[in-house]
C-alpha cells in the first residue's frame, strides 16, 4: 500500500485517491457542502486554509492545507520511486 502525505500526520492510501483538486472552484465547494451533509468529509487541515481537495474511491473528501501542486509531486515522487 502506498501512502499520500496530507499534512500534520494524516495519510491517505493513494490507490483509492481518484481526484486532487484545488478548493477554490464553485463546483468543489459544492462537493465539499455535499459530503459534509453526507458526513464523509474528512478535514485535516487543523483550521488551516482548505488548499486542496482530494477525492476517494469510497465517495470521501478529503480537506488539506497543501497545495494540489505539493501533493501532486509527492504522490510522483513516490510511485516513480516504485518502478
Amino acid at each position: 500500500m502506498q501512502i499520500l502525505k496530507v499534512g500534520y500526520g494524516n495519510f491517505v492510501n493513494k490507490d483509492k485517491v481518484v481526484a486532487i483538486a484545488s478548493a477554490d472552484s464553485a463546483p468543489i465547494k459544492r462537493i465539499i457542502t455535499q459530503a459534509k451533509a453526507k458526513g464523509l468529509l474528512i478535514d485535516t487541515t487543523k483550521g488551516r486554509k482548505t488548499d486542496a481537495v482530494i477525492i476517494a474511491e469510497s465517495g470521501h473528501i478529503i480537506l488539506s492545507y497543501l497545495k494540489p501542486e505539493d501533493l501532486q509531486k509527492e504522490f510522483s515522487d513516490k510511485s516513480e520511486a516504485k518502478n
